[in-house]
Protein backbone atom coordinates (compact mmCIF):
# COMPACT_ATOMS: atom_id res chain seq x y z
CA UNK A 1 0.00 0.00 0.00
CA UNK A 2 1.28 3.47 -0.94
CA UNK A 3 2.21 6.02 1.67
CA UNK A 4 -0.07 9.05 1.87
CA UNK A 5 0.67 12.51 3.28
CA UNK A 6 -1.73 11.73 6.13
CA UNK A 7 0.25 8.61 6.95
CA UNK A 8 3.36 10.72 7.25
CA UNK A 9 1.60 13.43 9.23
CA UNK A 10 -0.02 11.00 11.68
CA UNK A 11 3.04 8.80 12.16
CA UNK A 12 4.09 8.51 15.76
CA UNK A 13 7.35 7.08 16.90
CA UNK A 14 8.00 5.43 20.17
CA UNK A 15 10.10 7.30 22.80
CA UNK A 16 13.43 6.11 23.87
CA UNK A 17 15.95 7.47 26.30
CA UNK A 18 18.41 8.98 23.97
CA UNK A 19 16.10 9.35 21.01
CA UNK A 20 15.51 12.23 18.62
CA UNK A 21 13.97 15.52 19.61
CA UNK A 22 10.24 14.93 19.16
CA UNK A 23 9.44 18.45 18.03
CA UNK A 24 12.13 18.44 15.35
CA UNK A 25 10.95 15.07 14.09
CA UNK A 26 7.35 16.32 14.03
CA UNK A 27 8.34 19.50 12.16
CA UNK A 28 10.34 17.48 9.70
CA UNK A 29 7.48 15.02 9.18
CA UNK A 30 5.06 17.94 8.62
CA UNK A 31 7.38 19.40 5.95
CA UNK A 32 7.85 15.97 4.37
CA UNK A 33 4.07 15.41 4.37
CA UNK A 34 3.46 18.84 2.84
CA UNK A 35 6.12 18.32 0.13
CA UNK A 36 4.89 14.78 -0.48
CA UNK A 37 1.32 16.08 -0.89
CA UNK A 38 2.49 18.72 -3.37
CA UNK A 39 4.46 16.10 -5.29
CA UNK A 40 1.38 13.84 -5.40
CA UNK A 41 -0.75 16.73 -6.70
CA UNK A 42 1.86 17.52 -9.36
CA UNK A 43 2.05 13.84 -10.21
CA UNK A 44 -1.76 13.72 -10.68
CA UNK A 45 -1.66 16.90 -12.79
CA UNK A 46 1.17 15.49 -14.89
CA UNK A 47 -0.73 12.22 -15.37
CA UNK A 48 -3.77 14.26 -16.50
CA UNK A 49 -1.56 16.22 -18.89
CA UNK A 50 -0.05 12.97 -20.20
CA UNK A 51 -3.56 11.57 -20.74
CA UNK A 52 -4.66 14.77 -22.51
CA UNK A 53 -1.53 14.74 -24.66
CA UNK A 54 -2.07 11.06 -25.45
CA UNK A 55 -5.64 11.86 -26.52
CA UNK A 56 -4.39 14.74 -28.68
CA UNK A 57 -1.70 12.50 -30.12
CA UNK A 58 -4.32 9.86 -30.96
CA UNK A 59 -6.44 12.57 -32.56
CA UNK A 60 -3.44 13.81 -34.58
CA UNK A 61 -2.59 10.26 -35.56
CA UNK A 62 -6.17 9.76 -36.78
CA UNK A 63 -5.94 13.06 -38.71
CA UNK A 64 -2.60 11.98 -40.15
CA UNK A 65 -4.06 8.65 -41.20
CA UNK A 66 -7.09 10.40 -42.69
CA UNK A 67 -4.84 12.83 -44.54
CA UNK A 68 -2.65 10.00 -45.74
CA UNK A 69 -5.74 8.14 -46.99
CA UNK A 70 -7.00 11.32 -48.64
CA UNK A 71 -3.64 11.79 -50.35
CA UNK A 72 -3.65 8.18 -51.54
CA UNK A 73 -7.21 8.58 -52.83
CA UNK A 74 -6.28 11.87 -54.52
CA UNK A 75 -3.26 10.24 -56.14
CA UNK A 76 -5.39 7.34 -57.33
CA UNK A 77 -8.02 9.75 -58.64
CA UNK A 78 -5.34 11.81 -60.38
CA UNK A 79 -3.91 8.66 -61.94
CA UNK A 80 -7.38 7.60 -63.06
CA UNK A 81 -8.04 11.06 -64.52
CA UNK A 82 -4.68 10.89 -66.29
CA UNK A 83 -5.46 7.44 -67.69
CA UNK A 84 -8.92 8.58 -68.80
CA UNK A 85 -7.40 11.64 -70.45
CA UNK A 86 -4.84 9.47 -72.23
CA UNK A 87 -7.58 7.09 -73.39
CA UNK A 88 -9.69 10.01 -74.59
CA UNK A 89 -6.69 11.54 -76.33
CA UNK A 90 -6.02 8.18 -78.03
CA UNK A 91 -9.66 7.98 -79.13
CA UNK A 92 -9.54 11.54 -80.47
CA UNK A 93 -6.26 10.83 -82.24
CA UNK A 94 -7.63 7.63 -83.81
CA UNK A 95 -10.82 9.44 -84.86
CA UNK A 96 -8.73 12.25 -86.34
CA UNK A 97 -6.59 9.68 -88.18
CA UNK A 98 -9.73 7.99 -89.54
CA UNK A 99 -11.15 11.36 -90.58
CA UNK A 100 -7.86 12.34 -92.21
CA UNK A 101 -7.75 8.98 -94.02
CA UNK A 102 -11.35 9.48 -95.17
CA UNK A 103 -10.52 12.98 -96.42
CA UNK A 104 -7.44 11.67 -98.24
CA UNK A 105 -9.42 8.82 -99.82
CA UNK A 106 -12.15 11.27 -100.83
CA UNK A 107 -9.55 13.63 -102.32
CA UNK A 108 -7.95 10.73 -104.21
CA UNK A 109 -11.34 9.65 -105.53
CA UNK A 110 -12.18 13.19 -106.63
CA UNK A 111 -8.73 13.65 -108.18
CA UNK A 112 -9.13 10.36 -110.04
CA UNK A 113 -12.60 11.42 -111.18
CA UNK A 114 -11.25 14.80 -112.33
CA UNK A 115 -8.39 13.10 -114.20
CA UNK A 116 -10.87 10.74 -115.86
CA UNK A 117 -13.08 13.68 -116.83
CA UNK A 118 -10.00 15.54 -118.08
CA UNK A 119 -8.96 12.57 -120.23
CA UNK A 120 -12.52 12.29 -121.55
CA UNK A 121 -12.60 16.01 -122.40
CA UNK A 122 -9.26 15.71 -124.22
CA UNK A 123 -10.65 12.77 -126.23
CA UNK A 124 -13.82 14.72 -127.00
CA UNK A 125 -11.75 17.75 -128.01
CA UNK A 126 -9.64 15.57 -130.34
CA UNK A 127 -12.78 14.04 -131.85
CA UNK A 128 -14.27 17.53 -132.28
CA UNK A 129 -11.01 18.75 -133.82
CA UNK A 130 -10.92 15.85 -136.29
CA UNK A 131 -14.58 16.34 -137.21
CA UNK A 132 -14.14 20.08 -137.53
CA UNK A 133 -11.02 19.55 -139.67
CA UNK A 134 -12.93 17.08 -141.83
CA UNK A 135 -15.78 19.54 -142.09
CA UNK A 136 -13.40 22.40 -143.04
CA UNK A 137 -11.55 20.20 -145.53
CA UNK A 138 -14.86 19.11 -147.02
CA UNK A 139 -15.97 22.73 -147.28
CA UNK A 140 -12.64 23.74 -148.87
CA UNK A 141 -12.93 20.89 -151.31
CA UNK A 142 -16.49 21.90 -152.08
CA UNK A 143 -15.42 25.49 -152.58
CA UNK A 144 -12.70 24.48 -154.95
CA UNK A 145 -14.94 22.20 -156.97
CA UNK A 146 -17.99 24.30 -157.28
CA UNK A 147 -19.34 24.89 -160.69
CA UNK A 148 -21.22 28.03 -159.96
CA UNK A 149 -18.03 30.05 -160.09
CA UNK A 150 -17.73 31.34 -163.68
CA UNK A 151 -14.55 30.70 -165.55
CA UNK A 152 -12.44 33.67 -166.54
CA UNK A 153 -13.44 33.59 -170.14
CA UNK A 154 -17.10 33.42 -169.29
CA UNK A 155 -19.12 36.36 -168.07
CA UNK A 156 -21.46 35.95 -165.23
CA UNK A 157 -25.10 35.87 -166.01
CA UNK A 158 -26.69 39.29 -166.35
CA UNK A 159 -23.49 40.84 -167.57
CA UNK A 160 -22.04 41.41 -164.23
CA UNK A 161 -18.54 40.73 -163.38
CA UNK A 162 -17.13 39.57 -160.17
CA UNK A 163 -15.38 42.02 -157.98
CA UNK A 164 -11.69 42.15 -158.42
CA UNK A 165 -11.75 41.19 -162.10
Amino acid sequence: MALSPMDIHNKEFGHSFRGYAVEEVNEFLDRVAKDFEQILRENIELKDQVNQLNEKMKSYQKMEETMHNAIVIAQEAAEEVKQNANREADLIRREADREAQRIIEDARYRASKILTEHDELIKQAQVFKMRFRSFIEAQLAALEMEEWIPQQDQSPPGGRQRLGE
